[in-house]
């Protein structure tokens, strides 16, 4: 182990960075690896600086200016948590093109930019890790790139958002109508006061992505990925907008439940993915999987089937994974793509 800190800064304190900062802070000793460098949280920046404070944090390490935090030379490591497109991929291009390691649980930027921060990580030979991306605590990133790297991955494919989860459970359980559902979630904090992120499968997608890239080595286009189905359960619809109790009836009359599934799969040797409605059998492991719970499935040769499954959001369950990819950093372990080549299109 080096004695001398890995000094993090971090970018955003809301439901996931406060949990981060308050680990960093009163359990640095214990997330210091044998192996590895010391971790030290030098700044945090958030939006209001005194609603921070009265949250708690240290006000000595606070301050509005995330792009300073980013340049500063007593910054090592970058943790954005900020979430949207900008600023959050200028200030992570920066942190990389300045040598930085970043850890992100970012899917839009990943999904969207993900084949230019890769080059920008390579180039520069900074690590850029995201585990936290893709199924919040849940570790599946870091094996699709290590322990399972043997096999040749024919599909992916997962229930990972746990917003629709929890409204087509409810549905199901209840009987209820989406509308009625949507804004019961919405109320319990489950939902977005916009949930078309959600409910649209734009999130889901932007999961998709990230998975095809560690399963086959591709950055998938989101406006490739399929989101309305031709038919099945809200056939002409994006996400579950157009699932109705009509069609979670009719999937219980044959013995199946209503899940939104976001696959990727080989199509001979093209990549093709969608997050569709799927009614399932209900007593498979897909349709046993409740609530804000997540499910993914990986399909491989040689391993057969192995799954992943657990808390897919939260401030706890993701920071347990950003934890990790800084622990990982400390490490000297590189990015979460480890020892596979570029994807396509990425140096």
């Amino acid at each position: 182990m080096t004695s001398t800190p890995l000094r993090v800064g971090l970018l955003g304190a809301g439901t996931v960075g406060r949990e981060v900062a308050r680990a960093l802070l009163a359990r640095g000793a214990e997330l210091t690896a044998a192996d590895g460098s010391p971790l030290e949280l030098a700044g945090i920046a958030v939006r209001d600086v005194e609603r921070a404070r009265a949250a708690g944090l240290p006000g000595d390490l606070l301050t509005d200016a995330p792009a300073h935090l980013v340049a500063s030379a007593d910054t090592d490591v970058i943790v954005e948590l900020m979430g949207g497109d900008e600023p959050a991929r200028t200030l992570i291009a920066a942190a990389l093109d300045a040598g930085k390691g970043v850890v992100t649980a970012n899917k839009h930027v990943l999904a969207h930019h993900g084949e230019e921060l890769e080059a920008v990580a390579r180039r520069a030979g900074a690590a850029l890790r995201f585990e936290a991306s893709v199924g919040g605590g849940i570790p599946v990133l870091g094996p699709l790139a290590t322990e399972l790297a043997g096999n040749r991955i024919s599909a992916v494919r997962g229930i990972v958002n746990g917003t629709t989860n929890y409204i087509l459970t409810a549905m199901t359980d209840a009987g209820r109508d989406y509308g009625d559902v949507l804004a019961e979630a919405q109320a319990a904090g489950y939902a977005e006061a916009d949930p078309s992120g959600d409910v649209e499968g734009h999130d889901a997608v932007n999961k998709v992505v990230i998975l095809a890239r560690l399963a086959f080595g591709v950055w998938l286009a989101p406006a490739d990925v399929t989101t309305i189905g031709t038919d099945g359960p809200g056939a002409g619809s994006p996400g579950i907008t157009g699932v109705g109790s009509a069609d979670i009836a009719a999937a219980a009359a044959a013995g199946l439940v209503v899940k939104l599934i976001a696959e990727a799969r080989r199509d001979d040797e093209a990549i093709v993915a969608a997050v569709l409605p799927t009614a399932v059998p209900a007593e498979s492991a897909f349709g046993r999987t409740a609530g804000v719970l997540n499910r993914i499935e990986i399909e491989a040769d040689p391993v057969g089937t192995v799954a992943f499954s657990g808390p897919g959001a939260g401030g706890p369950a993701t920071s347990s994974a950003v934890l990790g990819d800084l622990i990982a950093i400390a490490r000297g372990l590189g990015s979460t793509w480890a020892g596979l080549p570029p994807a396509r299109g990425a140096r």
